[in-house]
């Protein structure tokens, strides 16, 4: 048995985190790759590493005494190692080098890894493990994104059957020799690659929260957890905001067939979040989540006899792509065709985008409609209970709420529903009102 293991932020925030981290490494001996995260917040009020290093670099592009600011980020660390007791052990150096590359050449990416990196040196002196630099192990290509085919050659290659290694998360090399990030929450990818690279039957992802649950806890408090969840059914969720883990991270896993344990690094003994590829266990309920996001609006094009227009839906989609927009939604009937877009995005351009679709493909009418919401009902049991659609929408129309927008996917995975932003948290009340809350009782 060999697991990957990654810590998050919070589970590595001080020496008292990291000394509950490294006991769960220790537990198991079958524990043998460990990805950390930078030290996050200690509480509410206090401030992530990456945040802090993100501002040095601010800092020192805009000309600015940096002194002060790496005062107060080696401190943190400082504080860990003496909280740690390792003796002898010293930062001193990567700091100089640090404060060197801002001062001379600042670079943001290099600037941001280096929580996850410095964190990783003081984790593998207290663990006695070996620590390699994922500079070394993971590559990006020319656009920016992941090289697999090196990364996985050269992790095999450098990483070999090396028992006790420390990976730190979040960042790699770049085409171009510099050093390149994911996006934020990116070390849970990286734990990802390295279980794919190294053919592990397990990765386990460590975090403040006792697995997946089945909604947003500022929505539903004390909602119930989600014991099983497939692959396709978490990036469902991920997409629509369920942050327990980087969307992105399913993807290295899924291809190797190897399923992740969501973990609480506080509570060790809770049984976490299986995500799996395939499961025959039978779901707690009918639907496995819910999860939404506020922010979007929809452009609603109606057009006589739409449907016998060859090549309408292309040149639609042609005007957004020169715009440089990308669409969320798009359910369409015989004479519309409605696209859902981020607001933020859409609405500086939305005037030269309506002109570009009369041009394009001569509409009856074009309508925009801002400030909407979509929820996201996700759940492999919907494809085997009956009238789930109708139990969804009856307990929408009791509650008074308006549904602007449904799109239903035929793999019947999941209901996307559009609502106003005023009833989005009133949306999900009612949903997992009506699936889970009777269920639970």
């Amino acid at each position: 048995m060999r697991k990957v293991v990654k810590f998050g932020g919070s589970s590595l925030a001080d020496a008292e985190q990291i000394r509950k981290a490294a006991a769960i490494i220790r537990e198991d001996e079958s524990r043998i790759y460990v990805v950390p995260s930078a030290p996050g917040k200690r509480s509410s009020s206090d401030t992530k590493v990456t945040d802090m290093l993100l501002k040095a670099y601010g800092m020192a592009v805009n000309g600015e005494d940096i002194t002060e600011q790496l005062e107060k980020i080696k401190a943190r660390y400082d504080g860990i190692i003496e909280g740690l007791g390792l003796q002898g052990f010293s930062l001193e150096g990567d700091f100089a080098i640090l404060a060197d590359n801002l001062k001379n050449e600042p670079q943001k990416d290099y600037t941001a890894s280096r929580g996850e990196y410095l964190n990783g040196k003081v984790l593998a002196a207290y663990l006695g493990f070996e620590f390699i630099d994922a500079a070394q192990v993971i590559f990006f290509n020319d656009e920016g994104n992941l090289n697999s085919y090196k990364t996985l050659k050269t992790m095999n290659k450098v990483v070999g059957q090396k028992k006790g290694v420390v990976i730190p998360g979040f960042y790699g090399m770049g085409k171009d020799g510099r050093v390149r990030t994911f996006s934020r929450g990116g070390s849970d990818i990286t734990g990802s690659i390295v279980a794919q690279a190294m053919k592990a039957d397990m990765y386990e992802n460590w975090t403040d929260v006792s697995g997946f649950l089945v909604a947003d806890p500022r929505v539903i408090r004390d909602p119930a957890g989600i014991r099983y969840i497939t692959y396709r059914e978490l990036r469902e969720l991920s997409y629509m905001g369920a942050s327990v883990l980087h969307e992105d991270a399913v993807f290295p896993v899924c291809r190797s067939g190897i399923p992740i344990h969501i973990c609480n690094t506080n509570r060790p003994q809770d049984e976490g979040t299986w995500i799996v590829e395939s499961t025959g266990q039978k779901p707690d309920y009918v639907i496995t989540g819910i999860a939404g996001r506020k922010g979007f609006c929809t452009v609603l094009i109606t057009k006589s006899m739409m449907n016998s227009e060859i090549g309408f839906g292309r040149k639609v989609l042609q005007v957004l792509e020169e715009e440089g927009l990308s669409f969320e939604h798009m359910p369409s009937g015989i004479d519309t065709m409605t696209i859902v877009l981020h607001e933020d995005e859409f609405l500086p351009k939305e005037q030269q985008v309506i002109s570009a679709i009369h041009r394009a493909v001569e509409p009856d009418a074009v309508e925009v409609e801002a400030g909407l919401s979509l929820v996201a009902v996700v759940g492999r049991g919907m494809r085997s209970a009956k009238g789930t659609a109708g139990r969804l929408f009856t307990a929408l129309a009791k509650a008074d709420i308006n549904v602007r927008m449904i799109d239903q996917g035929s793999s019947e995975l999941n209901i996307i529903i559009g609502v106003e932003n005023k009833d989005f948290e009133k949306t999900i009340e009612a949903i997992y009102g009506e699936f889970i809350t009777p269920a639970s009782k």
